[in-house]
């Protein structure tokens, strides 16, 4: 699943008419470089969230979509925008689009930037026999986000929220890169209904920090290329070393 049904408030004007997950790295849109990776490491089937400028996103990938290698996509969209008036936030919003997923899925933010990511199936597999319901994908912390979000333990275990002081460079950012169980998205972590007919909007986080408690997450470290493309200085510097 990609998530791409935010409004991109930090981004203004540039998403004032597009929405951020088009908007261009190096000559390709934010989104693209998701897809083309998924479908070069064997995905065919994608789920793609909408909201803000949504009618977009299927309009770029047209009505057959395919991959580089010219591999037919099955690309298909939950229109948060069109059935409640806008962004169901996170978790909402892949409780929304539920319905349209497998047991084991990737979710993946549209407005992050990470070539070469390695979405692998021996990482679907091992996720697969394990007993988390959540695996992440943490990176070192960026210059906005410098105290990170988590921190690694033992065995690729997540720690919980609370972490000494002494402790504080062991924490790291969450790429919002994961993959996911069917199972997460339903009681005692999640109370929303399977394809949250009334469009409740719900936050990722405080789901995600409860299964930590309860040692039902499992993480482990990316060091390769990764931006959050959160402002358009971020962009702009992503975009200056462009070859002609």
């Amino acid at each position: 699943m990609l998530l791409a049904a935010g409004r991109g408030e930090r981004m203004r004007p540039l998403t004032d008419a597009t929405p951020k997950p088009l908007l261009r790295v190096q000559g390709k849109p934010l989104l693209q470089w998701h897809v083309d990776a998924l479908a070069a490491a064997g995905v065919e089937d994608f789920v793609i969230n909408t909201a803000w400028l949504g009618e977009q996103i299927p309009s770029h990938f047209g009505p057959e979509p395919r991959s580089n290698e010219g591999r037919p996509l099955n690309i298909r969209y939950s229109w948060e925008g069109l059935d409640f008036g806008g962004a169901l936030e996170t978790a909402g919003g892949i409780v929304r689009a539920l319905p349209l997923l497998g047991d084991i899925f990737w979710v993946v933010a549209g407005d992050v930037y990470a070539p070469g990511f390695p979405f692998s199936m021996q990482a679907v597999q091992r996720f697969a026999r394990s007993d988390k319901l959540v695996h992440l994908w943490l990176v070192p912390n960026p210059p906005h986000n410098p105290q990170g979000d988590f921190g690694l333990g033992n065995e690729r275990g997540v720690l919980g929220r609370q972490l000494a002081l002494n402790q504080a460079a062991l924490k790291y950012t969450y790429s919002t890169i994961g993959l996911y169980r069917r199972e997460f998205f339903s009681g005692p972590w999640c109370k929303i209904p399977a394809g949250n007919p009334l469009g409740l909007k719900a936050p990722l986080a405080p789901m995600l920090r409860q299964a930590m408690d309860n040692q039902r997450i499992s993480a482990e470290l990316h060091t390769g290329p990764w931006t959050d493309v959160g402002t358009p200085e971020r962009l702009a510097q992503l975009n200056e070393n462009v070859t002609p």
